[in-house]
C-alpha cells in the first residue's frame, strides 16, 4: 500500500485536496472516481528517495526541451503512432541527461499502466498542473494529439508575450541603472576631488555647492553602512514579497498606478483568456477550466476576482455577469462578448479570440508607456548630473571673489 496525495475536483466545482492510501496509482484514481471527484493531479507522497525509478527525482529541463517533446509528441501521435513507441523515440533522442531522464521515466510509468496526465504530473517542475489537466482531458475525450497540440501552441504564444514584456522594460531600466551609476561616480570620486579646489580658496560657497559637496562627503564617509543598509532593504523586501500578504500589498501597489496598473491588468487578461479558452477547446468542464486558468494570471489581488467569478457561476449565474462583477480585470466590453459567446456555444473560440484581440491592445499600451518612460527617465538622469554639475561649477563664476 502506498500513499498518494491528491487534488480534485467535485461535482460542485470545488477544488479539493487530500490524501488517500492504496494498491498503486490506478486504484487511487479509482477510489477517487468512487467518490465523485474528477482527478487533477494525483502523486506519490512517499520520500524522494522510496519512490525508485518512476518516483518523479528532480531534474532541471529548460522550457524550451519541454515544448519541442510536447509538439512532437503531438505529432507522433496525429501520425498514428502509439503512445508507448512515441514517448520511446522521444526519450532516445533526448540530447540532455536530465530530459531523458524525465522522459524515459513518463514512458516506464504509461508501460506500467499509468495515463500519460499521471505520468507528467510527477514532473511538477517541468508539467504544471494546468499542462496535466489539459492532457487528462485530451486522454478522456480521446484527443490527445490534438490537445498536446494546443498546449504547445498556448506556451509558444505565452513564452511570446512574456518576451515581449521583457523586452519592452530593458531600455527604462539600462537606463535608470546608468543614471545611478553615474551619479554615484560623481558622488564618491569626481566631486572630492573637485571639492578641494574650493577649500584651498576658503570664503563662502554657494548653498547648493555645500549641500552637493556635504552629500559627497557623507556618502564617501559611510558608504558601507549604506551598501549595508541596501542590502538589507533589498533581503527585507524579498521576504516581504515572498510572503501572501506583502505580494498582495505590492500587487495592488502596482494596480493603481497609472499606466502600469492597466499593463498589469492587460496582461493578467491575455493569459486568463487564452488559458480558459484552451482548457475549454480541450473539452474541460468550466467550472475546472475557471479554476485552472486562475493559476496563469500571475496576481493574486486579480486571482482573488476569478475565484469570486468561480464562485458565482456555481451558484448558477452566467459567466458573463459573473465577469462583469470584476471590472478591474474583466472590462465591460469583455462581459458583453462572452455573453454572446454563451448564447452561441462558442465560448473557447471567443476567449482565444479575446486573448488574441487584447494581446495587441497590451501590446500598444506597452509602447506608449516605453515611449513615455524613456524621455522622462532621460529628463530625470539629465536633471540630476546637470544640478551636481552646475553645484559645483558654480564658485567658478566668483573664483575671483574667492581668490581675494
Amino acid at each position: 500500500m502506498a500513499t498518494f496525495a491528491y487534488r480534485a475536483v467535485d461535482q460542485a466545482g470545488r477544488e479539493v485536496a487530500g490524501s488517500l492510501t492504496a494498491d498503486g496509482r490506478a486504484a487511487a484514481l479509482d477510489e477517487l472516481e468512487a467518490r465523485g471527484l474528477t482527478p487533477v493531479a494525483v502523486e506519490d507522497s512517499a520520500p524522494a528517495g522510496a519512490r525508485g525509478r518512476t518516483g518523479g527525482r528532480p531534474g532541471k529541463v529548460s522550457r524550451a526541451t519541454v515544448d519541442a517533446f510536447t509538439r512532437e509528441l503531438a505529432n507522433l501521435l496525429a501520425a498514428g503512432v502509439s503512445l508507448s513507441r512515441a514517448l520511446s523515440i522521444l526519450s532516445g533522442q533526448a540530447a540532455h541527461a536530465a530530459a531523458r531522464r524525465q522522459w524515459q521515466a513518463i514512458h516506464d510509468s504509461v508501460a506500467d499502466g499509468d495515463s500519460l496526465a499521471d505520468a507528467l504530473a510527477r514532473w511538477p517542475a517541468s508539467f504544471p498542473p494546468v499542462h496535466v489537466a489539459m492532457v487528462r482531458a485530451g486522454e478522456a475525450g480521446g484527443f490527445l494529439d490534438l490537445v498536446l497540440e494546443q498546449i504547445a501552441e498556448f506556451r509558444s504564444r505565452e513564452q511570446d508575450l512574456v518576451g515581449r514584456v521583457k523586452a519592452a522594460l530593458v531600455y527604462p531600466v539600462v537606463l535608470a541603472v546608468l543614471a545611478a551609476g553615474v551619479l554615484a561616480f560623481l558622488m564618491a570620486y569626481f566631486i572630492p576631488r573637485f571639492s578641494g579646489v574650493f577649500e584651498e580658496f576658503g570664503g563662502a560657497l554657494p548653498w547648493l555647492t555645500k549641500a552637493i559637496v556635504g552629500a559627497s562627503r557623507f556618502i564617501v564617509r559611510n558608504g558601507l553602512a549604506i551598501a549595508a543598509v541596501v542590502a538589507v532593504l533589498v533581503v527585507v523586501s524579498r521576504r516581504a514579497l515572498s510572503s501572501e500578504s506583502g505580494r498582495r500589498t505590492f500587487e495592488r501597489m502596482v494596480l493603481h498606478t497609472p499606466g502600469v496598473g492597466t499593463v498589469s491588468a492587460r496582461f493578467a487578461l491575455v493569459r486568463f483568456c487564452r488559458m480558459l479558452g484552451t482548457l475549454l477547446g480541450a473539452g474541460v468542464p468550466l467550472i475546472a477550466a475557471l479554476r485552472v486558468a486562475k493559476e496563469a494570471i500571475g496576481n493574486q489581488t486579480l486571482s482573488d476576482a476569478v475565484d469570486r467569478a468561480t464562485s458565482e457561476v456555481q451558484q448558477g449565474s452566467s459567466l458573463s455577469a459573473s465577469l462583469a462583477a470584476s471590472p478591474e480585470l474583466f472590462p465591460p466590453s469583455v462581459a458583453e462578448m462572452t455573453a454572446v459567446a454563451e448564447q452561441t456555444g462558442r465560448l473557447d473560440k471567443e476567449m482565444v479570440r479575446l486573448a488574441a484581440s487584447y494581446e495587441g491592445d497590451l501590446d500598444r499600451r506597452l509602447r506608449m508607456l516605453v515611449a513615455l518612460a524613456e524621455p522622462a527617465l532621460l529628463f530625470l538622469m539629465a536633471a540630476l548630473i546637470g544640478l551636481v554639475v552646475i553645484g559645483m561649477l558654480l564658485p567658478v563664476f566668483t573664483l575671483q571673489e574667492l581668490i581675494r
